[in-house]
């Protein structure tokens, strides 16, 4: 059978928000990110672009490029809570989604073509998700999430694109490769070397070419430039959460102790996100008395890879469950709502110091083990 793959996209996600509730926002240059002096800009309008404004760019470099612009210091508690919203539409509409990131889901629409035009309904769950939440969504429909991602960018601002099997090759060919989701600078670089600048002639290379040059990476961005993407939709519902747990040696009241082994599981938790490029949206605990009397509480944040802000979550779970005043048996963390996004950590947060140190902490990690270095 056929696949039937949608995919949704928040138009300028963190500036939509903020134009949802500022309307005096509306058509002018808008650029959230860092207000510090090393801030950079996590989105801008596409007012704002038309000045060369663009997402990672140094904040100093917006000012000079976009000086008229309005600049706001993101709050990623906001942006998670519409996001959320959003998900919550597609999730009581969509019969299979995948919410890859704070702004943007797959749905696998295989089969519903027998009941409903699914054109049709994917035009009433724009329109359901622009009336209940007030934000511009763009999506792009086709048999597969490359082809379906590169037509909402397409779409884009604020509108909707169907590509027919039949009309996928024609549609992608004129298109720049940068188009193609795995093509980042430094391949664009090299393909543009080699005198690709087109889709249509990257899909006319012969794929032991590519492989030459770019190895398995190289038969993966082919294969996307002739349309063919098999990955799955998974199922959200279905995501994966990453969880640790200790059963002491010894059931214990020493609730230091608790809380020490508390953090380095944070932080073991915390190094795995960032690893997996994954945000987190929710904190659980987990306390088993020594009675074997099991509780747990969570409480959703907003997305974050930060030791830190996973810390103080699991530490104000465990102030309120941790009420018998008896021995603890085992403790444990899970972390769910896991999206994409932990190349971005907190773009919002001024101190640059500390985003630095997670980047080098985590390359300590990576070289001598996980173990080699710890938070104070």
């Amino acid at each position: 059978m056929e696949r039937t793959v949608l995919h949704l996209d928040l138009d300028t996600f963190f500036v939509s928000v903020e134009r949802l509730l500022h309307p005096e926002l509306e058509g002018k240059p808008v650029i959230v990110g860092g207000m510090g002096d090393r801030g950079v800009v996590s989105t801008a309008s596409y007012e704002a672009r038309r000045f060369g404004v663009h997402s990672a760019m140094p904040m100093r470099m917006a000012h000079q490029l976009c000086a008229q612009a309005v600049f706001i210091r993101g709050d990623m508690e906001l942006y998670s809570r519409y996001s959320r919203l959003v998900t919550d539409i597609i999730a009581d509409a969509a019969p299979v989604f995948e919410k890859m990131s704070i702004d943007e889901h797959y749905l696998d629409l295989t089969g519903m073509d027998r009941f409903n035009d699914c054109r049709l309904w994917a035009h009433e769950l724009r329109q359901r998700i622009m009336h209940e939440s007030g934000l511009p969504i763009s999506w792009g429909l086709s048999e597969n999430k490359t082809v379906a991602k590169i037509a909402t960018g397409e779409a884009k601002p604020n509108g909707e694109k169907q590509v027919p099997t039949p009309y996928i090759n024609s549609f992608l060919d004129p298109l720049p490769v940068q188009k193609i989701p795995m093509v980042g600078a430094k391949t664009y670089a090299l393909l543009s070397s080699m005198g690709v600048e087109r889709i249509g002639t990257l899909r006319r290379i012969p794929p032991q070419a590519m492989e030459r040059v770019l190895g398995k990476h190289g038969i993966d961005i082919w294969k996307k430039a002739n349309g063919h993407d098999s990955t799955p939709v998974c199922p959200y519902q279905e995501r994966k959460s990453i969880s640790k747990e200790r059963t002491f040696e010894q059931d214990t009241i020493d609730v230091n102790a608790v809380r020490h082994c508390l953090a380095r599981m944070v932080e073991s938790l915390g190094y795995d996100l960032r690893q997996q490029h994954k945000l987190a949206g929710c904190v659980t605990l987990k306390l088993r008395y020594q009675d074997f009397d099991t509780h747990d509480m969570q409480q959703r944040i907003a997305y974050t890879a930060f030791d830190h802000v996973l810390r103080q979550t699991v530490n104000n779970l465990f102030d309120r469950l941790y009420n018998r005043r008896m021995r603890i048996r085992l403790v444990g963390v899970r972390l769910s709502e896991l999206v994409s996004g932990a190349s971005q950590l907190d773009l919002f947060d001024n101190n640059t110091e500390l985003t630095n140190l997670y980047a080098a902490m985590d390359k300590i990690k990576n070289r001598f083990g996980e173990n080699a270095i710890h938070h104070s």
